[in-house]
């Protein structure tokens, strides 16, 4: 299986620079005025052209105001401070304290588009700090 990710925004043009300067993601393919392909993560990120006000699905349309939405993207970078500079100085709003746990530091942050995100610097074992093993899923006796 792979992963894609898309991310619809309203002015394609602000969102390459965005994610470019943010997060140092370079553009690949582009497809026109309707999106562009952008590489230099684990993943490939497509920033697709969507005006605001267009359906998104039924019964809700397109805004670009900040939202929340139990999707997010989550960043794995090196220097969670160093990150959050360089994403804010490319135009995220960073919206809290950079807090500090057992598995390492989080900074919740937007994009231009409404979008959140987080900026994670795992510490020490990182997540293994929280990890259990697994209560008999997928196991044969």
């Amino acid at each position: 299986m792979e992963f894609l990710i898309n991310i619809d925004v309203d002015d394609l043009p602000r969102a390459i620079d965005f994610y470019r300067s943010a997060f140092g993601l370079r553009p690949g393919r582009s497809f026109g005025a309707s999106g562009m392909e952008m590489l230099g993560g684990n993943a490939p990120l497509y920033l697709l052209a969507k005006a605001p006000g267009s359906q998104a699905s039924e019964g809700q349309r397109r805004n670009y105001r900040r939202h929340w939405t139990p999707v997010h993207l989550d960043m794995v970078v090196d220097d969670v401070e160093a990150a959050v500079d360089r994403a804010v100085a490319a135009g995220a709003k960073l919206e809290g304290e950079i807090r500090v746990n057992s598995w390492g530091a989080i900074a919740t942050l937007s994009d231009p588009f409404g979008h959140g995100f987080c900026l994670l610097e795992f510490r020490g074992r990182g997540y293994d700090a929280l990890a259990q093993e697994p209560s008999g899923q997928g196991t044969s006796d």
